[in-house]
């Protein structure tokens, strides 16, 4: 079954006393008039009533006014809601659990879920004796399905079981509390809001943990950085993991499109967003996933996550491209990588052409030059970092291929140092060698991945590289 989500609810403002802040990475010019940051960059100028509005980093929406600013403060990732003050009563939430066998990961998600409503989703589990006495031993009812439906075909029938405003999922091998969740369930306090998510982190179940272990605790596929943010296909967080959700059960709609055994929550994700939800992501909260115990599941659930590029491109086009490349910058950061005579004038060429666009854009104030230069070095080493990902994860056969030419090998070897220079936090927390095979192994499966499910599906828009003009920071006026 494809899902769609429902028509956005008439009143979607946000409550008086709705607090915002303006982030620590935000730089004001102008003597405050234009706001610089956010993800993607852009700068807002304020109009007088906005800058008054807006009291030093504090924003409170009192009037159509501060709630248009805090709107597209939020939006543009310019700033993040102020929640201290917001409650969630523990009965206004159920938490659906899907399951097929696996009791005692069952144990471990539940036991701290006390004080919620439980819902239990068995996925045609081969022993459901074993699931449905965990469930009664946490009060949690059990909801039965006689065929295998897969993660969301499971969480799809719990949604549709679910009398509570908000809803919860958490997998049966994910440990999330209940304060945690009900913190989070504190973000829909903003009425567009229609799903939140945690950081996600790893952790072994092996004493000591084994090295794909130690590596997976410090980067797994599903921790999404430190930082809070407002999701969406560009932004610093593209996605959310289903591991663990919270959302407003009534803007969902049909929830997860069942057909997707993978992908299925990024896919959920985008459509929410294209139908002008607000998803966001809570770095605040974490929630921790049990780490694969064997190295072919490990290595298996890579290859899993890559399978589903080529569906998710078939769905929402160029949101699935692997990277997003401008040419001047794809040039330079090509040089970067290639280490020859040359690259030095072709890398300053990428950087000139980059402010000079910048500069058109950028608002007009004394600062503009040197603005444009910080911004510029950042997309430079953003493409050097996209294209050692599309050497060595993404595009490796060809790759493999490059090593047979002294330019190519001389770029591979570049990628691989860029790679632990972006990933040095984890060879600081497991070694240089360990991190090394552990990317490597984790690059060829992922890649390996996405590369037979463009082949099985004939989609080869999720191996390819979004080409976009000049990079902007539109200064649109916010405010009446």
């Amino acid at each position: 079954m494809s899902a769609a989500p429902v028509e956005a609810p008439a009143d979607e403002r946000l409550p008086g006393g709705f607090e915002v802040r303006v982030r620590s990475d935000v730089r004001r010019v102008e003597g405050g008039r234009t706001l610089l940051g956010g993800s993607p960059l852009r700068s807002l100028r304020l109009s007088p009533r906005a800058r008054r509005a807006l009291e030093g980093d504090r924003l409170v929406v009192a009037d159509a006014t501060s709630e248009e600013l805090a709107r597209r403060l939020l939006a543009a990732n310019l700033a993040d809601p102020v929640l201290d003050d917001v409650a969630v009563a523990q009965h206004e939430l159920t938490v659906v659990v899907p399951v097929r066998d696996r009791p005692e990961q069952l144990e471990r998600a539940l036991a701290p879920l006390a004080g919620l409503r439980l819902l239990v989703v068995d996925d045609a589990s081969h022993d459901p004796a074993a699931v449905a006495a965990v469930a009664a031993r946490h009060g949690a009812r059990v909801l039965p399905l006689p065929v295998n439906l897969g993660p969301a075909g499971a969480r799809n029938a719990g949604l549709r079981e679910v009398r509570t405003a908000c809803v919860g999922f958490v997998d049966s091998d994910v440990q999330a509390d209940t304060a945690m969740l009900l913190r989070l369930a504190r973000h829909l306090a903003d009425p567009r809001v229609a799903l939140v998510g945690p950081l996600v982190r790893s952790r072994a179940r092996s004493v000591p943990p084994r090295w794909f272990e130690r590596y997976d605790e410090c980067s797994s596929s599903l921790a999404l950085g430190s930082r809070s943010c407002a999701v969406a296909p560009g932004a610093a967080v593209a996605w959310l993991p289903s591991a663990c959700l919270v959302g407003r059960t009534d803007l969902l709609g049909e929830g997860f499109t069942e057909a997707m055994r993978v992908g299925e929550d990024v896919d959920l994700v985008w459509r929410l967003v294209g139908a002008g939800r607000v998803v966001r992501y809570e770095a605040g909260e974490t929630a921790w996933h049990d780490a694969r115990p064997t190295v072919g599941e490990w290595a298996g659930r890579k290859y899993l996550y890559g399978t589903g590029g080529a569906a998710l491109a078939a769905r929402h086009g160029s949101a699935g491209a692997v990277a997003v490349l401008s040419p001047a910058m794809a040039v330079a950061g090509a040089a970067v990588l290639l280490r020859r005579r040359w690259s030095l004038p072709v890398v300053a060429l990428g950087l000139a052409r980059a402010w000079q666009q910048l500069v058109r854009v950028l608002p007009d104030v004394p600062e503009r030059p040197a603005m444009a230069a910080s911004v510029a070095v950042r997309g430079l080493g953003w493409a050097v970092r996209q294209e050692s990902a599309l050497l060595l994860r993404h595009w490796w056969p060809l790759g493999l291929l490059a090593l047979g030419s002294r330019s190519g090998r001389r770029a591979l070897v570049s990628a691989v140092a860029v790679d632990l220079v972006v990933h040095r936090d984890v060879v600081r927390r497991t070694g240089l060698l360990r991190t090394l095979v552990a990317r490597r192994v984790d690059d060829l499966a992922y890649g390996s991945g996405l590369w037979v499910g463009a082949v099985r599906e004939r989609e080869w828009r999720g191996l390819a590289v979004r080409v976009v003009g000049r990079r902007r920071a539109p200064a649109s006026p916010a405010g009446r």
